[in-house]
């Protein structure tokens, strides 16, 4: 392979990776599932996190979460798809003073909308800047493996 094609190959993967974002992984944020009513080591399981971490989010005020007669802990569809936008954007990096922000403003009313565009629209474009650096570094680590994979052998 030409150095070139190499470079090309190597661009392509960083560019669209295998396994890449799939639309069931988004399909979370918008379920409409009104059935759901989970336990914490449910909800915990589901969502991919430690419950500790679903206990800290509760008790920082991210999300309510409603209580059974016995006091435990039942995670209804809202609070679901609050942990999942929640832990998708700590996962993307957004710091837990600026999801205590969103929250407040989202708990605030509509008349918060063009605040929440606001904060949004900058992280998406940190999270572009991040994605770029990051792809590029993927380009060159697909190019060193290309080339290791044909030069010869000792």
């Amino acid at each position: 392979m030409k150095e070139d094609d190499a470079l090309q190959a190597a661009l392509r993967l960083a560019v669209d990776p295998p396994g890449g974002v799939s639309i069931g992984a988004l399909r979370e944020l918008a379920r409409d599932d009104d059935a759901t009513d989970w336990d914490i080591a449910t909800t915990a399981a589901h969502l991919g996190v430690n419950p500790h971490t679903l206990r800290y989010y509760e008790r920082i005020g991210l999300v309510r979460v409603a209580r059974d007669a016995a006091g435990h802990r039942r995670y209804d569809a809202p609070a679901v798809r609050r942990l999942v936008f929640l832990i998708r954007m700590r996962t993307s990096g957004m710091p837990i003073s600026d999801l205590r922000q969103y929250v407040d403003l989202v708990d605030a009313g509509q008349d918060t909308v063009s605040e929440r565009l606001d904060m949004l629209l900058e992280h998406r474009d940190t999270l572009r800047s991040q994605v770029a650096h990051l792809q590029l570094a993927l380009a060159a680590t697909e190019y060193k493996i290309a080339t290791y994979q044909e030069a010869p052998r000792p």
